[in-house]
């Protein structure tokens, strides 16, 4: 059956959705779009010295993202400036490394649409396996740490105030969100991870009523987003990654649309999550 690739690309697919769907929901919450996107731009470093130091390109993936939330976390306690501008920093001068160390290596011929924008349907069995191994180590930890990590989220004082440890739980949550980028780059790419971490999840915010309700349904809708994405890529052969999130930001301008009775996401509470600018500037 996995002789098939489309068969693996939807299990790879899957795979991802279903971890990116509930770490999605806390990059809503807290307003952390900008670093879900420096990651991904660290994630081009990554691939670039994986091809020069010849090692496994996850790997180097993750070893450069973990580097870059661990820089932002010693950063933000001694440069004395805002979140945002620290992730500008990183986030750009990441990428600026990544093209310098690229366009050294003359002898390299790289597929740049694949890197940027993914290549789902190439994926291997081991790319499976990785991808399911590292998925549900993600998801274990996420379950562990989950009352703490949402108790920072929604009060980084009353959390503290609880005994939660909001340094450690804010560090395992960005080395969580390291590995997701890390087992995601190769199925939508460098420019497409943060799309699928987000969409899903804005998605699940218009119809749960709970916070692990839209963890779960943004799990679901992320899936749905892999399956059309593939199917759209089946029929009019457009690029699977970007078919992907294409399907993904259709299901979310679907949730918007009113709905009779009691399938009307408006007449549903949505998780109580604050919104205000604290939440997403604890890190």
């Amino acid at each position: 059956m996995l002789d098939d690739y489309l068969v693996r690309a939807l299990l790879a697919g899957i795979g991802m959705a279903l971890v990116a769907g509930p770490l999605g929901c806390f990059i809503v919450w807290r307003r952390l779009a900008y670093f879900g996107e420096t990651l991904a731009h660290a994630a081009l470093l990554g691939v670039a010295l994986a091809f020069l130091l010849e090692v496994n390109v996850t790997f180097a993936v993750f070893a450069v993202a973990a580097l870059i939330a661990v820089a932002l976390l010693a950063m933000e306690r001694r440069a004395g400036l805002a979140a945002d501008s620290l992730l500008g920093i990183l986030s750009h001068s990441s990428l600026a490394l990544g093209i310098i160390v690229m366009s050294a290596m003359t002898w390299l011929r790289v597929d740049l649409m694949g890197l940027l924008f993914g290549d789902i349907l190439s994926v291997s069995r081991l790319d499976i396996a990785l991808i399911w191994a590292g998925g549900l180590a993600v998801l274990a930890v996420l379950a562990l740490i989950w009352r703490g990590l949402f108790a920072t989220t929604v009060s980084p004082e009353l959390a503290a105030g609880e005994g939660v440890s909001t340094d450690r739980v804010n560090t395992v949550f960005m080395l969580l969100m390291a590995v997701v980028i890390a087992i995601a780059i190769k199925i939508v790419g460098v420019l497409l991870i943060t799309a699928m971490l987000i969409i899903p999840a804005a998605t699940a915010r218009r119809f749960a009523r709970s916070p692990e309700q839209m963890a779960l349904l943004a799990a679901v809708f992320g899936v749905l987003a892999v399956s059309s994405g593939l199917a759209a890529s089946r029929l009019w052969d457009p690029p699977s990654g970007p078919a992907i999130v294409v399907a993904a930001l259709a299901l979310f301008l679907i949730s918007l649309t009113p709905l009779p009775g009691r399938l009307n996401p408006a007449r549903r509470r949505a998780p109580q999550i604050p919104d205000h600018a604290d939440a997403g500037e604890e890190q």
